[in-house]
């Protein structure tokens, strides 16, 4: 399906989300925020984790669930996974001091943003997950210019 600012694509199995990651991660540029939304068990951190071993990381990908944020270093970018579900107040995310680590080489995933108040930046692109019978549903939305723009190539399956 293409579309411009939105969309939805359907994932039968893990692979195929994979394979989507996969092309996601040869067509983004950073900086870029991406907002990582769904009920517990409908593919956020499966998406993520494809996404940051698409992007060059070779290492183990663990859930940020009890950290809240986990770094990745790539040849060219940095990798921030946030995972937000633990958290009771927004303000928990002052001290992480974001904005202190994005830079124009960064690519932040956050789950659970709703969670995150006016601590997060603003979104990219919001990925919504959701059940699609044995597979998985990816309700997108472009939030800015620079990803509408993006959007089209992104999204062209």
């Amino acid at each position: 399906m293409t579309a411009m600012n939105g969309g939805v694509l359907v994932f039968p199995d893990e692979e195929s989300l994979a394979l989507f990651a996969n092309k996601f991660a040869g067509k983004l540029e950073a900086p870029l925020v991406i907002w990582l939304e769904g009920d517990l068990g409908a593919g956020k951190t499966t998406f993520a984790r494809g996404l940051i071993h698409a992007l060059g990381y070779e290492g183990r990908v663990k859930s940020p669930t009890y950290g809240l944020l986990e770094q990745y270093q790539t040849a060219s970018l940095q990798v921030l996974h946030m995972d937000l579900y633990r958290i009771s107040d927004p303000e928990e995310l002052e001290y992480l001091g974001i904005t202190d680590l994005m830079d124009e080489a960064t690519v932040l995933l956050v789950e659970w943003p709703d969670r995150g108040g006016q601590w997060l930046p603003g979104a990219d692109f919001v990925f919504r997950f959701g059940y699609a019978n044995q597979g998985r549903d990816l309700h997108w939305s472009a939030c800015t210019q620079r990803a509408k723009a993006m959007d089209h190539s992104l999204f062209d399956t």
